[in-house]
């Protein structure tokens, strides 16, 4: 196994159906985007961790250098150390049998992606500049990876969706020849060509990556079988929202929209939930679930442990229908179209409008006038708009958006609208953009 997510239940069952035993447990690197396995694997099947030598792995582990090999079969795996994501990132060539002479796969963890690189600028806390680990991955893909033949498969940890890079292709595998050909970041370009290109328009990295780091670091503790948290009446979850707790909505937007516990943050299970989860819900506070059911209960507890929140005390029972029977107050979002949007930009000077994808995003093209608050953001950020004007939240799809407008009206904001569709519809419709989008 390498690079396991925390949540193995899937892997045990594949290598059962395959009649394999795990030996090993290989980590490329301490990931900060989400918390590993490796802990429970080993404990479950008595595998043994392989980490870098320079991880600092605070559990027992084989510490591997520049050129280690283990032995799986008639395969066989050396280790490359290619630092520059991380300061202890290995690359894994794959050899099918004992006597190959050339590697036939790549497993490049963070190091390459399938169309970019990873982001150098994670490991502030080590010691060491975004320019410097970039130079560390220039040596590391210009100088190993790139001198591998052009047939070898590349096999990367991720692809498209996490923050650990920013170009990442929805592919999950390639070849190196593929990838010297269309990899932006693998043209031909000086050290220091090389170092700019990748410390450019990083997005801000997540608060929670550095928790994650250091989770994988010790080894997480394994997922209760049955992630099920306690039951709440909507007495007892009013309680705990009064003392600290987050209540995180997990259904769609239009749910939310309709009717929702005052006060609570919406972050749909269709989407991008576990990443943002991460971003904007504090891991040291208890959590409250509102859903649909016991089942997306279930996967919403399952996705926050992958990014390392576990205090989840439990979830409304009933869920909103409940809360509502108690005869609790219901709050309510509006949403709008993007023709709606422009109709009342031009009638209404009052409205504003807030843009809450990511800077660069932002800097593309954007609904004239709206103001940028990046979402992973916004809910510490001072916000330059005022909460007693109408304002409408837009993004990229209408995702991100629901999550920020839920956290402006916990912020105390009136009247705030949800732009169904996002800058994408907007651009579609053929509406005017800042700056002129072609």
């Amino acid at each position: 196994m390498v690079d396991p997510r925390r949540d193995v239940d899937e892997y045990l069952a594949e290598a059962a159906a395959q009649r394999l035993t795990i030996k090993y447990v290989i980590e490329t690197h301490l990931h900060a985007d989400f918390v590993s396995g490796h802990q429970e694997l080993a404990q479950r099947t008595g595998a043994e961790i392989v980490f870098s030598h320079r991880a600092g792995a605070q559990f027992p582990h084989r510490a591997v250098r520049e050129g280690d090999e283990l032995r799986l079969g008639p395969a066989r795996l050396r280790f490359l150390e290619t630092p520059g994501h991380t300061p202890e990132g290995l690359s894994v060539l794959v050899f099918e049998t004992a006597d190959d002479a050339r590697p036939t796969k790549v497993l490049t963890g963070d190091t390459l992606f399938i169309g970019d690189v990873g982001r150098p600028d994670l490991v502030g806390s080590k010691g060491y500049s975004a320019e410097e680990m970039a130079s560390m991955l220039y040596d590391s893909v210009q100088g190993k990876l790139m001198t591998l033949p052009d047939d070898v498969l590349v096999y990367p940890a991720h692809g498209a969706g996490s923050l650990c890079g920013r170009n990442m292709s929805k592919e999950t595998f390639s070849t190196l020849g593929e990838q010297r050909r269309t990899n932006h970041a693998l043209r031909r370009m000086s050290r220091a060509a090389f170092v700019e290109m990748a410390t450019r328009d990083l997005p801000e990295a997540p608060s929670y990556f550095a928790r994650d780091v250091e989770l994988n670091r010790g080894g997480a503790a394994p997922i209760p079988s049955e992630p099920l948290p306690a039951a709440l009446p909507p007495a007892e979850v009013a309680r705990r929202a009064g003392t600290g707790a987050t209540i995180l909505d997990v259904r769609p937007a239009a749910a939310f929209a309709a009717g929702h516990v005052p006060g609570s943050v919406n972050i749909g299970l269709s989407g991008q939930f576990a990443p943002w989860s991460g971003a904007l819900v504090p891991a040291e506070r208890p959590v409250v679930v509102v859903a649909e059911g016991e089942d997306e209960v279930r996967e919403a507890v399952l996705r926050l442990a992958r990014v390392g929140i576990e205090k989840v005390d439990g979830y409304l029972d009933g869920g909103v229908r409940a809360w509502e029977r108690d005869g609790r107050a219901l709050g309510s979002l509006d949403a709008v179209t993007v023709s709606l949007l422009r109709e009342r930009l031009a009638a209404e000077p009052a409205l504003q409008v807030l843009d809450v994808r990511r800077p660069p995003e932002y800097a593309e093209g954007h609904v004239p006038g709206a103001v940028n608050v990046s979402l992973d953001s916004l809910a510490a950020a001072a916000i330059p708009l005022d909460p007693g004007r109408p304002t409408a939240v837009v993004c990229a799809g209408g995702y991100r958006s629901a999550a920020g407008a839920s956290l402006l009206l916990r912020r105390g904001f009136g009247t705030v609208l949800n732009v169904l569709g996002g800058t994408g519809a907007w651009v579609a419709a053929g509406y005017a953009t800042e700056p002129k989008m072609p």
